[in-house]
């Protein structure tokens, strides 16, 4: 019996070697997991057994568990390098739409031939589905994520659709003397111009003039008149050019007014004037034309249109209470001169958030979210099926899979540029490495001194059987 028991002790010993063996070569995998070996003693025992002198049957591995704590940050260049800080998994899967997720801590991600974003076996990162502008999570469920790609292509053009302006005219200003007229400075005080873009993402100079109104003449006090051109054309609010004839006289697409403390009083579009109520103005809406309705569109030369109708708005975007229009005894100043379209941009960059959100910048200053990575977490880790490369599958005793925003609930967050370092403390396994050693050693003493009590039993048993032997001779003579 005793023999069999330090077997048992030689094979629980080199159990623990190999174990540690395994974490020691893996101290450098990315988002590997350190082991444990775990042991229990043998003990049979039965009803008509003497319990109380039994000594055991020797022991046995009863699991080898991972340790599944938080390894340290090792940060990168690569933006795609991804690490979790908290609770969490990746869920990858081999193939485009496959459902038979295996997951991972391990983020040192590429992008393959497709401008998927893969891990070095190929596996396909999953994300959720978001909305391209907002970012807004539509799904957080494994079921409808999909692997995430970085798209390779330009960005499309957007069309200007509103026009922020503000601006300080100079009350101290002369009014001009001769009619306006785009093409001579004599005729207008101020100017300001900012660049538009069509349905192609071409781009079209819209330039504001400023015109001061006599003030000998009751009723234009304080008062004046704002023309715009397109690319040198002139056009009126309705969004037909003019040429400045008796029929198509420049006529300016808004009027203001200013009270005594230099704030405008009231604004007239198309011969409509409209108090001003706080620092809220009606935007001026110019009309884009197009498809037989004249407008802004019938101006353009490259095929292209203006889809919607241009609003000027006199303000910044954000509406600050202080960027309005005024008339102060100060030089001409533009205090805001915005606008909301783009032409088309090449990727200029992927950036990822904490929260998982997979953002594309392109050239032209536009952002687009592409998706968001998936996270999932479980209810027993140490359950988990291992199947190599640092990855794990579900099972039985891992519960199933719980899908999530990183950052939400227990999920942990992400660090992008990052990598997670093994868990595994290579001095502690060095000094288990020799504890597993010493036992192993001890086991095998126990089961030489064991071989050498049963030697010596055998050459007692010899030296009866010789004595027998002799003892018989001597009788038969």
């Amino acid at each position: 019996m005793s023999f069999n028991i330090a077997l048992t002790g030689i094979a629980a010993a080199q159990k623990d070697l190999d174990v540690t063996a395994n974490n020691i070569a893996n101290v450098n995998t990315t988002g590997f997991k350190e082991s444990r070996a775990e042991f229990a003693d043998v003990y049979a025992s039965s009803v008509f057994s003497a319990g109380k002198t039994k000594n055991g049957d020797g022991v046995q591995t009863t699991m080898v568990a991972q340790q599944f704590h938080q390894g340290s940050l090792q940060f990168t260049n690569n933006s795609l390098d991804l690490a979790i800080t908290g609770e969490g998994y990746f869920a990858m899967s081999q193939d485009l739409g496959a459902q038979d997720f295996t997951y991972t801590r391990s983020g040192a991600f590429k992008l393959n031939k497709d401008n998927f974003v893969v891990d070095a076996k190929g596996n396909f990162l999953q994300g959720f589905p978001v909305d391209e502008a907002t970012g807004d999570t539509t799904s957080v469920s494994l079921s409808t994520s999909s692997a995430l790609q970085i798209p390779d292509s330009s960005g499309s053009p957007r069309a200007t659709s509103s026009v922020y302006s503000s601006f300080n005219l100079d009350s101290r200003a002369d009014a001009p003397t001769l009619p306006f007229n785009p093409t001579e400075s004599a005729t207008y005080n101020s100017s300001t111009s900012t660049t538009v873009y069509d349905s192609l993402g071409e781009p079209h100079v819209l330039q504001f003039f400023f015109v001061k109104n006599d003030p000998s003449v009751p009723g234009d006090e304080n008062q004046w008149d704002v023309h715009a051109t397109l690319d040198g054309k002139s056009f009126g609010s309705d969004g037909v050019e003019q040429d400045g004839t008796a029929a198509l006289p420049f006529e300016p697409i808004s009027t203001f007014k200013f009270d005594s403390s230099g704030l405008p009083s009231t604004t007239t579009v198309n011969g409509t004037t409209t108090p001003n109520v706080g620092n809220t103005f009606n935007p001026l809406s110019i009309v884009a034309g197009g498809g037989g309705t004249p407008g802004l569109s019938d101006m353009l030369t490259n095929g292209a249109s203006f889809p919607a109708n241009i609003d000027i708005n006199w303000r910044d975007q954000a509406g600050t209470a202080n960027k309005v229009p005024t008339q102060y005894a100060s030089r001409f100043e533009v205090k805001a001169l915005e606008q909301d379209g783009a032409t088309v941009g090449r990727l200029a960059g992927i950036d990822i958030g904490t929260d998982g959100k997979v953002v594309a910048s392109y050239s032209n200053g536009d952002s687009t979210f592409l998706g968001q990575v998936a996270m999932v977490r479980f209810s027993n880790s140490q359950g988990l099926q291992q199947v190599g490369d640092t990855s794990w599958k579900k099972s039985l005793t891992s519960g199933e899979p719980i899908a999530g925003e990183p950052g939400s609930g227990t999920l942990g967050n992400i660090n992008s540029s990052a990598l997670e370092q093994s868990n595994v403390n290579l001095t502690n396994e060095l000094v288990d490495l020799i504890s597993a050693q010493r036992n192993f050693q001890a086991n095998s003493r126990a089961l030489e001194v064991n071989s050498t009590i049963q030697q010596n039993i055998l050459q007692i048993r010899r030296s009866e059987e010789h004595t027998s032997e002799l003892q018989s001779r001597i009788s038969s003579r």
